[in-house]
């Protein structure tokens, strides 16, 4: 534990971003395997519209600073592949 008055109270925000940044981070990855699974099953029309929530969460993740902008654009470039390939 810190001695700093300014380290205690920054160990404590540091918890709770911790803890918010986990919590997006697992809805991230419950929309994509949603997306996945649709795919999987052939549903088409059910993976676009997944796809649309999906890309709404991932973006709003980017702009919190929870993912980098980038990584954000991949996950949402890999899952569009998987949709077209479907539809192809």
């Amino acid at each position: 534990m810190p001695n700093i008055k300014s380290s205690e109270r920054s160990v404590k925000t540091d918890a709770e971003r911790r803890a918010r940044n986990f919590a997006v981070r697992s809805t991230i990855r419950t929309v994509s395997r949603k997306v996945v699974e649709s795919v999987t099953a052939g549903n088409t029309d059910e993976a676009k519209a997944l796809l649309i929530n999906a890309s709404k969460t991932i973006d709003k993740a980017a702009s919190k600073g929870v993912v980098h902008k980038n990584a954000a654009a991949r996950k949402k470039s890999r899952l569009a592949r998987k949709i077209n390939a479907l539809a192809n």
